[in-house]
């Protein structure tokens, strides 16, 4: 199955270093955020699960849940987190997926369908196992990203897109370039000028008729 953006998030049941989950039940009414690992005790991921570890709690005031995946067994995962808070000075307490079947991975196509699971993979043989999906509570798939093994992923951009997506769910507007919140935002397409004057009563810049600036909804 291919995914694409508004996709539903395939729901799995697996178990993770908090114990056995049903994916749908776990994210609930609130958002999500799985980011997935080659393999446990590799040095890029383990400065990524350290730095999720201290911003989490950015995470959850917006609502949004973490869950970590690697193709290793979750005991290995536990044995990694002390690495991890020990290395990177924060201690891991969102679950993470021991996905040693790679069934996960394979949902949500972050390995070929023809890799076979086994304990000699490596990092390398898992190199696309390296990706971020952000879910809604609709359970659909808001963003997809795949980064390559030797580039540490930008979790604060991660939380400036979930802002960016949460803000244009609920409001008319799109976020352009380089967007950060407090910042003014794009009126949509969509919105005529007669119903932006409604929406935006203070008032609203016109650069292009294509291109109406407004300072972003509360």
């Amino acid at each position: 199955m291919t995914l694409r953006i508004n996709s539903i998030a395939p729901d799995f049941t697996a178990m993770t270093t908090t114990g056995q989950i049903h994916f749908h039940d776990w994210i609930g009414d609130q958002w999500a955020c799985l980011f997935s690992h080659p393999k446990d005790f590799t040095p890029v991921c383990t400065t990524e699960l350290g730095y999720m570890a201290k911003i989490e709690p950015e995470f959850t005031k917006r609502h949004c849940k973490l869950i970590g995946l690697s193709i290793d067994p979750v005991e290995n995962h536990s044995a990694w987190a002390k690495d991890i808070e020990e290395t990177q000075g924060a201690r891991v307490n969102y679950p993470m997926i021991g996905d040693t079947d790679l069934h996960v991975a394979k949902l949500y196509n972050m390995l070929p369908e023809s890799d076979a699971p086994g304990a000699e993979r490596t990092a390398a043989t898992n190199a696309t196992v390296r990706s971020v999906f952000i879910i809604g509570p609709d359970k659909k798939i808001k963003l997809m990203l795949t980064y390559p093994m030797t580039t540490g992923r930008n979790f604060d951009e991660i939380i400036r897109v979930l802002d960016s997506i949460q803000l244009t769910s609920v409001h008319k507007v799109a976020t352009p370039v380089n967007w950060v919140p407090g910042q003014d935002v794009i009126i949509a397409g969509s919105v005529s000028d007669e119903e932006a004057k409604q929406l935006y009563p203070q008032g609203f810049k016109t650069i292009k008729p294509y291109l109406r600036v407004v300072a972003q909804p509360k």
